[in-house]
């Protein structure tokens, strides 16, 4: 595992060598080769991504399903076999259709390249079982919920390495024409040096799942991770990531330190959960400049969603280009000229790279996006400045996989109130 002292050396190394994905074109040379493909984690999001990655190669085969839910497999099968342009590459027999907490072993095991779209919590024992086996990787983001979830996959990923292995992380931003464009501006000096940055995710709560509909206590919760930090790593990891993600490539470092508030303004009462419904975080990076981040799960309220930079020569953002101090435009993203979708475009890389054989790994920013996340919500939670190296040495939300529906991490009190943080006591989540 890695220590603190090795996890600052390998976070320095590796800041400046954040790089702008090039923009990738559908018509570029893509053989028909064909590779099996495989999804765990069935949801929406899951089910979008098995459309992109079948979108991104002609001969990509969907052949296998998992997750720990079997409604889940036979609903997510059933839309994608309603989608005409991708159904004659979605073969899918019932005896692949897997359900259990093993599920992702087996898929794991018939496949080139499988897709991990369940809560993060999953993520870590995911990977390591899929690099063990030898498979191409997507991962969705955040890449763990806590520390000693973010250490696993860092050293599951130097195996990843040596077997030339490709990964894509679900950081799509990372992959988009737009932010490619206005980063690379930003590199070149288009705002002067960066003086500060505010980061947005701002929108309404989740649907909660009723507790009637499932038979455990931890179905409820998997049904309902939004509400669970140990499964979704609250809205920094499971939102905000994808604007900080931004920062840390415009800047090539990560924070050092964070301190923040929050706290539960709307969500109370039985089954509410333990997450948070707001945040405010301040990171701080080596040089001294600050990253703001405002989060918000609230219905009825104000959305807002982004990063804004403020420079010594001018500001940024994707809504309103980049502009000087006096307000004359720079630049303004261009979308006809421009067209691409990132969350298709990180399947087009990464089939494209599996492809060609060319190296394409984002594991690294990935994790360490996702420690900023896990030390921006205990800085919260606590009520205290917390830092890289506290988070990473953070007690991890349980101490061995989940095999059965018995080993719910948390559990509620008599009347379903489940605890959550307070700044200042000891219960830190």
């Amino acid at each position: 595992m890695s220590n603190r002292r090795t996890f600052i050396k390998h976070s320095s190394a590796i800041a400046g060598g954040i790089l702008i994905h090039p923009n990738f074109s559908r018509d570029a040379k893509m053989a028909e080769t064909e590779l099996k493909v495989g999804l765990v984690g069935c949801g929406g999001r899951g089910t979008g991504a098995a459309v992109q990655a079948l979108k991104a190669n002609p001969g990509n085969r969907l052949v296998a399903l998992g997750d720990v839910f079997e409604e889940q497999t036979k609903g997510c099968l059933q839309k994608l076999m309603n989608i005409d342009e991708i159904k004659g590459q979605v073969q899918v027999g019932s005896e692949n259709l897997y359900v259990g907490f093993d599920a992702y072993q087996k898929v794991v095991r018939d496949v080139d390249v499988v897709l991990f779209a369940t809560p993060p919590a999953f993520r870590p024992e995911h990977y390591e079982y899929a690099v063990a086996e030898g498979k191409h990787v997507f991962l969705e983001k955040p890449l763990a919920c806590d520390g000693p979830g973010i250490k696993r996959i860092l050293k599951a990923n130097e195996v990843a390495k040596t077997k030339n292995l490709k990964v894509v992380v679900g950081l799509q931003n990372r992959y988009d024409p737009a932010h490619n464009q206005m980063v690379e501006r930003i590199k070149k000096g288009a705002i002067g040096d960066v003086v500060s940055s505010s980061c947005y995710y701002m929108k309404g709560g989740y649907k909660l799942i009723p507790r009637s509909s499932v038979n455990s206590e931890l179905a409820f919760q998997i049904k309902n991770y939004h509400y669970f930090t140990w499964l979704w790593a609250g809205a920094p990891g499971g939102l905000q990531i994808h604007n900080a993600d931004i920062v840390h490539w415009v800047k090539d470092s990560y924070p050092v330190s964070a301190q923040g508030l929050g706290g539960r303004a709307w969500l109370h009462g039985p089954d509410s959960g333990d997450v948070f419904d707001h945040f405010y975080i301040e990171y701080t990076y080596p040089d001294g400049t600050k990253m703001d981040s405002q989060l918000r799960n609230i219905n009825g309220t104000l959305a807002k969603n982004g990063v804004w930079f403020v420079g010594t020569k001018g500001t940024a953002n994707i809504h309103d280009g980049i502009k000087n101090h006096k307000g004359k435009e720079i630049w303004k993203f261009d979308e006809e000229a421009n067209p691409g979708n990132s969350l298709q475009i990180e399947h087009d890389q990464l089939f494209a790279s599996i492809i060609d054989d060319k190296p394409i790994n984002d594991t690294e920013y990935g994790a360490y996006g996702s420690l900023v996340a896990v030390m921006g919500r205990i800085a919260a939670h606590t009520g205290q400045v917390v830092t890289m190296e506290d988070a990473l040495e953070s007690e991890p939300f349980f101490e061995e996989d989940i095999k059965d529906w018995s080993m719910a991490p948390v559990m509620p009190d008599a009347n379903g109130i489940y605890d959550f943080p307070r700044p200042g006591s000891k219960l830190q989540l």
